[in-house]
């Protein structure tokens, strides 16, 4: 289900969200929030200038297999472990100064 096309006006380079009114929004609100749940991203509008988006919330998945993780690791950036071990003491520090 999607929000008819003449209801929204799509500005820009075309890559960009359609716009919804607030007063829209207000009165079709439930035909609007289906077509986010189903992936569609709007952006709002008051008197004719940008006040929002609304966007649908990305599903985070709750399992990756070993193997995946595998995969992915290879591709990641080597990481300088003294460099990160660094980093880690300064922000400590860091937070310890803050707290005296």
């Amino acid at each position: 289900m999607g929000v008819a096309p003449c209801s929204t006006r799509c500005y820009g380079d075309g890559v960009s969200t359609p716009e919804i009114t607030q007063r829209d929004l207000r009165s079709r609100s439930r035909e609007i929030m289906d077509a986010v749940e189903s992936g569609q991203s709007f952006t709002v509008t008051r008197d004719g200038r940008e006040i929002g988006q609304l966007v649908p919330i990305r599903r985070r998945r709750r399992f990756i297999s070993r193997e995946e993780f595998a995969a992915m690791s290879r591709n990641a950036p080597h990481s300088d472990l003294d460099a990160f071990r660094a980093d880690q003491n300064a922000a400590v520090d860091q937070w310890q100064d803050e707290r005296i």
